[in-house]
């Protein structure tokens, strides 16, 4: 779903011979719609994965709830306005009830991810609430490289002032907070699901609420 958003959002950039190329000219006869946007550059924000992981946190079939999120985190969107992606949040509730709730498991953290859950939801605190999916990004990735266990030395641009952050910092917030082994940009989910509601899913996976079902 998410490369059919892309091929179709630069399909308005291309000329007429890489058109030619593009999936959504084949998919939709030659003739595709135009994309849906919400931001800057014509691109969708919210992807589909994104949905995914809102869904499964929100933990809700309310279509008019998650609607909640997405209007707080692109103010001007609406079922009315952009018709598309209502349809994705309708396929993102189905796919939830058939593929992830069944394998959704979560797992508890051990001393050190809890201590380094402790210190990302310290940094949350000192953010204001319309914090940009990047600047939150940014303060993710600054909170792994501050634990010993999540630095990466050979991570490209790494120096020994700055290390670089291992994968196993996002695994690990994934499966901690997520219940999943995979999962979309954390800074851009903490924007779409909200500063406050992720702390206080930080505080459920430290009381051992999300582990225990």
């Amino acid at each position: 779903m998410d490369d059919y958003l892309s091929h179709l959002e630069g399909y308005g950039r291309q000329d007429s011979v890489k058109r030619l190329s593009n999936p959504v000219w084949h998919i939709h006869g030659g003739n595709p719609p135009a994309p849906e946007a919400m931001g800057g550059g014509g691109r969708t924000p919210v992807s589909f994965a994104l949905l995914l992981n809102l869904v499964s946190v929100a933990s809700t079939d309310d279509r008019s709830r998650l609607w909640t999120f997405l209007q707080r985190y692109a103010p001007g969107v609406s079922p009315e306005t952009h018709p598309r992606l209502d349809a994705l949040v309708g396929y993102a509730l189905r796919y939830f009830v058939d593929h992830v709730q069944p394998t959704r498991s979560y797992r508890a953290p051990d001393e050190v991810e809890a201590e380094a859950l402790r210190a990302l939801d310290a940094a949350l605190a000192t953010v204001p609430a319309d914090a940009s999916g990047d600047e939150l990004q940014t303060l993710v990735y600054d909170v792994g490289r501050s634990i010993p266990r999540y630095q990466d030395p050979n991570a490209k641009g790494a120096t020994p002032e700055r290390p670089g952050v291992a994968l196993s910092w996002f695994n690990m917030l994934y499966q901690v907070l997520l219940g999943a082994e995979r999962g979309p940009r954390f800074g851009p989910f903490i924007a779409l699901y909200g500063v406050d509601e992720t702390r206080a899913l930080i505080a459920r996976a430290l009381s051992g609420e999300l582990a225990a079902g």
